[in-house]
């Protein structure tokens, strides 16, 4: 499976990067640490999920984790300074922010939430929402980065236990909106629902395990 962004293609079978028509030789943790990224896009994964994931069982610290993320920036040609590819997210740690063509990995973009998941859909764009709080905001640490002006630092939060979500106005200057109605207090969100965070719509859905298959009306026959 090939994956494009920027000038670079990522051969995930092949464990293979090409940037331009010049092959990148990544370090396995490097690649493996891409991969990650990529698969996770576009949600920033906190340092010490990726230490764990990255290096299972082994006693390793920030430092070994910055010198991998330098190394991928090196090889996809992403300045630390302006990134455009890998994101820093401050004192959390980082996320993947170019846009990808190819392949069927698209999984943010694309992909079939699995049964008892809670999402917020923007475009192509997918936000995975598990139990606990979650804000959505500005800031690029929010669960749901929104990245405009008119979307205060910390605009919402959304509060998910199991299938059901309850998503509450924090004080933000240009306001939430469910289904076109400004939310004044605490509300419950049901599958289908369409959020207005500042100028920004999403759409709210639920894959529930109870949900079963609806059966698609047969055409009326005449005998």
């Amino acid at each position: 499976m090939t994956l494009r962004f920027a000038d670079c293609q990522l051969d995930l079978d092949a464990r293979r990067l090409l940037r331009g028509a010049r092959e990148i030789h990544l370090s396995p943790k490097a690649f493996d640490l891409l991969r990650l990224l990529i698969e996770s896009r576009p949600r920033a994964i906190a340092k010490s999920e990726l230490l764990e994931r990255i290096w299972p069982g082994v006693f390793v610290t920030d430092g070994n984790l910055a010198s991998v993320i330098s190394e991928i920036r090196g090889g996809v040609g992403d300045p630390a300074r302006r990134p455009r590819i890998v994101r820093t997210v401050h004192a959390f740690g980082y996320a993947f922010v170019a846009e990808i063509a190819g392949g069927d990995l698209d999984r943010n973009a694309s992909a079939v939430p699995t049964a008892g998941t809670l999402w917020f859909v923007l475009g192509r764009r997918r936000f995975p929402l598990g139990d606990g709080e979650h804000i959505v905001g500005r800031e690029p640490e929010a669960a749901v980065w929104l990245d405009s002006p008119k979307v205060s630092r910390h605009h919402a939060r959304i509060t998910v236990d199991g299938v059901s979500a309850i998503l509450q106005d924090l004080d933000s200057k240009n306001g939430v909106f469910v289904r076109g109605e400004r939310v004044a207090a605490p509300r419950a969100l049901e599958s289908g629902d369409e959020i207005r965070i500042g100028p920004i719509s999403l759409l709210f859905r639920v894959v529930s395990p109870q949900m079963s298959t609806e059966a698609e009306a047969m055409p009326f026959r005449r005998d």
